[in-house]
């Protein structure tokens, strides 16, 4: 795969991934929490094994990529949990404007701390610029605790943290292929939950649901997980965890855009310029060029 096709390829997942977020506040009104993510889990350990098969991957992994793959596990699962809490409670296109942008300056700040790199006053300006625009997001300015330190706030901003986590642990492996570490996380995460949380009638349940329930089961299954989430690991994999977060900038637009268009979510004005202060960070903190699409490579 060459490089422009690639970064083209993370630009279409990112928005999908704006869109599951949509589709997640829709699934919310049919299934719980473990019900959604179990559902999902499994649906893309099934869809993703044929092409595993087809391009004849090696299902082998060493012991360090095991563990990697246990805790990668246990990340993705909590993770996917908060997330549908906090669309629960909230809204999908604050959820998916306000996570997606944290996630890079959390990486961001983790790995400066991991590897104890001294942060350069560029970068401390970034830093701040995101945390106004992630309070802007917030609505701090208001100083209603209640508004500020509300469950979807809260859910979110841990949603952040356990991605930017997942993130760090993913890079680190390796030695496998991204598409089998992703396809054992979701085997891990999917057989886990149904063992302990989800209900053996699940099944029965769902072949009840109508054509919408269906439709963004394939949204936030085949297109943004199986397809999305899978690019997103091998980017992370082949550019660095820093560099691959940092195409999270195009989920907030996406995310707000379809909230509006399909859900008639209101996009206030803070969150809209909380957004831009955000993606000019994440711009400012990995170096990004947005002309290298077109570059030769």
């Amino acid at each position: 795969m060459t490089t422009r096709i690639f970064h083209i390829l993370m630009v279409f997942a990112m928005i999908f991934w704006g869109a599951s977020w949509i589709s997640t506040k829709v699934l919310t009104t049919y299934v719980n929490e473990y019900e959604l993510v179990f559902l999902r889990m499994g649906i893309c350990f099934i869809t993703m094994f044929p092409i595993i098969y087809f391009y004849k991957l090696s299902f082998k992994i060493d012991l360090k990529s095991f563990y990697l793959i246990l805790v990668a596990s246990v990340i993705l699962t909590f993770y996917s949990i908060v997330m549908f809490l906090g669309v629960e409670h909230g809204t999908g296109s604050f959820g998916g404007a306000l996570v997606t942008t944290l996630i890079p300056i959390i990486t961001f700040i983790l790995i400066a701390f991991l590897h104890k790199k001294t942060i350069s006053l560029k970068h401390s300006f970034a830093l701040i610029l995101g945390a106004f625009g992630v309070l802007n997001m917030l609505n701090i300015w208001n100083f209603d605790l209640y508004e500020i330190f509300s469950k979807d706030n809260i859910y979110f901003l841990l949603a952040a943290f356990l991605w930017s986590i997942l993130t760090i642990v993913t890079s680190k492996a390796t030695k496998i292929n991204a598409f089998v570490f992703t396809f054992y996380t979701y085997i891990i995460s999917s057989s886990t939950l149904f063992i302990f949380f989800v209900d053996a009638n699940i099944f029965e349940k769902v072949l009840d649901f109508d054509f919408i329930f269906w439709f963004n089961i394939f949204v936030i299954t085949i297109l943004s997980t199986t397809f999305a989430t899978s690019i997103y690991f091998i980017g992370a994999s082949k550019l660095g965890a820093k560099e691959a977060s940092s195409y999270i900038f195009l989920v907030p637009a996406s995310a707000l855009s379809f909230g509006a268009i399909f859900l008639g979510e209101e996009i206030t004005f803070n969150v809209i310029i909380g957004t831009i202060f955000t993606i000019i960070a994440i711009y400012i903190l990995n170096n990004l060029n947005f002309f290298k699409l077109f570059k030769k490579n």
